[in-house]
C-alpha cells in the first residue's frame, strides 16, 4: 500500500514542531505501521519526540486517509504501546546499568544520597506499578519515567506490563482523536499544548524543593 502525502503544514503547529511533523509524515510514507513503532520507541527512550504528534497523525494518515474502519485505532494503540515498551526497555537498562552505579559513586555531588536511593528503591518496590502506569498517561513525564524506574531497579516484569497498558491507553486515545478530527487533527495538539508548561513547571518545582530540603538538612536548620 502506498500512502498519499497529505499536506501536513498548519499554522497552529508550533514553529519548532513543524520539522518534526514533516519527519513523522515522511516516516509514515516510507515505513507505515513500523514507523509508528520506531517513532514511539524514540519517544520512550528519554528523547523528547512528542507522541502528541506521532499518534494523532497516525490516526489520520494511516487509518482515516486509507479509508480503514475505526477499529484500526486499537491496532494503532498496540503499535504505539509496543514502540513505547521497546524504548522504555532501553531507558530502563541505561538507568540500571549506568545510572545506578554513577549515582552510587557520585550522587552526593548532585545532592543524591544513599538514603535517597534507598527511598526510591522502596517507593518503586511498593508503588512502582501505579507510578509507571499513571506516568504513561501524562505529557512530558511519560518520556522520562523509565530512567528512574531502572535506577531503582523496579521489578522488570511489572515495569513492562504497566508500561504497555498505560501506553496503549495513551496511544489509542491520541490515534482516535487524530482519526475523528482528520485533517484538523492538530486541534488535539492545540488542546494539549497548554498543559506542557504546567508539567514542566511542576517538575522544576519538585527539583527546587528537593534541593531546598537537602540544603536545609545540610545546614542543620
Amino acid at each position: 500500500m502506498t500512502l498519499s502525502a497529505p499536506n501536513c503544514y498548519t499554522p497552529s503547529v508550533g514553529f519548532l514542531e513543524q520539522p518534526i511533523l514533516d519527519f513523522i509524515a515522511a516516516t509514515y510514507q516510507r515505513l507505515q505501521w513500523p514507523g509508528v513503532v520506531a517513532l514511539m520507541a524514540i519517544e520512550s527512550a528519554c528523547i523528547p519526540f512528542p507522541s502528541e504528534l506521532i499518534m494523532p497523525l497516525a490516526g489520520w494518515m494511516l487509518i482515516k486517509e486509507q479509508a480503514l474502519p475505526v477499529t484500526h485505532v486499537l491496532a494503532a494503540g498496540a503499535y504505539g504501546a509496543l514502540g513505547n515498551t521497546i524504548g522504555s526497555i532501553i531507558a530502563y537498562l541505561v538507568g540500571m546499568w549506568a545510572g545506578r552505579p554513577l549515582l552510587d559513586r557520585y550522587g552526593r555531588y548532585v545532592l543524591i544520597s544513599r538514603r535517597d536511593l534507598d527511598l526510591a528503591d522502596r517507593w518503586f518496590s511498593r508503588s512502582g506499578s501505579w507510578t509507571v502506569f499513571v506516568s504513561r498517561l501524562l505529557p512530558v513525564v511519560r518520556t522520562y519515567i523509565s530512567l528512574p524506574a531502572g535506577i531503582a531497579r523496579m521489578n522488570v516484569v511489572r515495569f513492562l506490563v504497566y508500561t504497555f497498558i498505560g501506553s496503549f491507553i495513551w496511544s489509542t486515545g491520541l490515534a482516535y482523536g487524530g482519526y475523528r478530527l482528520g485533517e484538523h487533527w492538530e486541534k488535539l495538539r492545540d488542546m494539549m499544548r497548554p498543559f506542557d508548561p504546567l508539567f514542566i513547571a511542576l517538575i522544576i518545582a519538585l527539583i527546587a524543593f528537593y534541593i531546598y530540603r537537602h540544603v536545609k538538612h545540610a545546614t542543620g536548620e
